[in-house]
């Protein structure tokens, strides 16, 4: 089968006005840095977020984790709380840093930082004389982890949260946006995304003093005057004019793709409805609203006769379905194995019979029906 046949897991999907933005970049000459579409971007996102959020386009979701924990004061030696189960871009910021990751295991319901080995990891830094300085929270592919604990929790160390909001753009917990429950909220806007800018992120602020510093920093540190003066280390973060351009396109049709993206998790329950032995990831209760940027499944050997979640996985290739196992535990990585872990097994079991789906909005009902003939020739 030819790869322009291939059922891709997460694919860009554009609406059809981004590059009008783009080319009235290009019309009015601003292809640099800045200009009106970052200015429109930036907008549209306090506007789509609310709580009076205010946002600061960036180059990448993990520019700005790197942006946030500065701000929250991390340096060389200090110590950084974040779930092992996510992808490596919640954690490397703490690395440039300087700093040292303390990986924590995931529930089972949200699949998200456990509170109780949260508090647990806090209290035992706490002992060895190493308050952590800041947490990073994942919702991790699109599902609010337990925010009223994990917060809880925080509060009480008076540790600021780093919420990774990477994956969940339109989800809420109890109607209020994800992004806007922390210290900072980070957004990405990689190809992959549930809306792209080709390549970009965000940092959501709670106020205009941090919003401010945050494009200080991302703009090299400039301090105001006719010559380039500094004062501080900058970085080269800050979001271009063209690619703002398709984020401004993109956010038209946001909703749109969440729609249809919860309409691909409600194709999958009613698939895995009757099969024994694999389970559809969903919410927990009615509090919670995922995005569902990733529909994923649990496959139990010992309830489906044998069939692994790999078997699953090379079924599809052959098809030319992409999936994909879920994330490897930062713990279990080779850079991060000497990091501080705190937890059970439960990363490492979602990890081992975890795999994602095609997922994506622009997915057909012919891809679909792709979709599920590989499953029912598998466990027929």
């Amino acid at each position: 089968m030819s790869s322009s046949n291939k059922i891709w897991l997460s694919s860009p999907h554009m609406g059809g006005t981004e590059q009008n933005y783009v080319k009235e970049a290009f019309d009015t000459n601003w292809v640099a840095p800045l200009g009106a579409n970052v200015n429109g971007f930036e907008s549209d996102l306090e506007k789509y977020q609310g709580e009076d959020s205010l946002v600061a386009a960036l180059s990448s979701g993990t520019a700005a984790i790197h942006l946030a924990l500065i701000q929250c004061g991390v340096t060389q030696g200090d110590e950084v709380i974040c779930q092992s189960f996510t992808f490596c871009g919640s954690i490397n910021p703490i690395i440039y840093q300087g700093a040292t990751p303390i990986l924590v295991d995931s529930e089972p319901d949200t699949w998200n930082i456990c509170p109780k080995y949260l508090e647990k990891a806090i209290e035992d830094r706490i002992r060895l004389g190493k308050t952590p300085k800041a947490i990073v929270a994942v919702h991790l592919y699109g599902m609010p982890y337990k925010i009223d604990e994990v917060h809880a929790i925080a509060d009480r160390f008076s540790i600021p949260i780093v919420e990774d909001s990477a994956e969940a753009l339109g989800s809420t917990f109890k109607g209020q946006k994800c992004g806007t429950f922390g210290r900072f909220g980070i957004l990405s806007f990689n190809g992959n995304k549930i809306i792209t800018t080709s390549v970009g992120g965000a940092m959501v602020c709670n106020s205009k003093k941090d919003k401010d510093y945050t494009v200080f920093l991302a703009t090299q540190a400039r301090d105001e005057a006719a010559h380039y003066e500094h004062t501080a280390v900058g970085y080269n973060y800050r979001m271009s004019n063209i690619t703002a351009g398709i984020g401004r396109g993109q956010m038209e049709v946001l909703d749109k793709h969440i729609n249809l993206r919860r309409g691909m998790h409600t194709f999958y329950e009613r698939v895995f409805k009757n099969i024994s032995g694999v389970k559809v990831f969903t919410e927990p209760n009615s509090d919670y609203h995922s995005n569902h940027w990733l529909s994923a499944i649990i496959v139990d050997p010992e309830k489906t006769n044998g069939i692994t979640r790999e078997d699953m996985r090379i079924a599809f290739a052959k098809a030319d379905i992409e999936s994909r196992p879920l994330w490897k535990p930062m713990h279990m990585q080779p850079i991060f194995k000497d990091a501080p872990y705190y937890g059970n097994n439960v990363a490492e079991e979602l990890f081992n019979e975890g795999l994602c789906l095609p997922s994506g909005s622009n997915l057909t009902d012919a891809d679909r029906d792709r979709i599920e003939n590989a499953i029912f020739d598998l466990f027929k």
